[in-house]
């Protein structure tokens, strides 16, 4: 890894320490609306770049996490209504045809 991606490793894994922390301590009441838009964006974003414009194939979730579905509910209700997208959009989404292979490494 070049540095600049251990350093990009190293603060994911500092914001993903401190988050789960907080989660299980019940201590998030101190973290910032802002701070959660920030990370919820840009790992949104990221996602969507490297299985889209870069045709790469791996589940959203890290090995051994676990989201429930009122997690997974509440955030995609969330993001739909910001972008301003409804279920029939969704659908039109999930139906179009993705890059060769993807879903074939047991992890999307």
């Amino acid at each position: 890894m070049s540095p600049s991606e251990s350093e990009f490793a190293d603060l994911a894994m500092a914001a993903t320490e401190e988050g789960e922390r907080r989660l299980v301590a019940g201590e998030t009441a101190d973290i910032s609306d802002a701070s959660v838009q920030q990370l919820l964006t840009t790992a949104t974003r990221l996602y969507a770049r490297k299985t889209d414009e870069e045709g790469r194939s791996f589940s959203p979730l890290a090995d051994g996490r676990i989201l429930t579905a009122t997690d997974v509910a509440v955030t995609v209700t969330a993001l739909l209504r910001a972008a301003d997208l409804n279920l029939f959009d969704l659908a039109m989404w999930s139906g179009r045809a993705q890059p060769a292979g993807e879903g074939n490494d047991g992890n999307g």
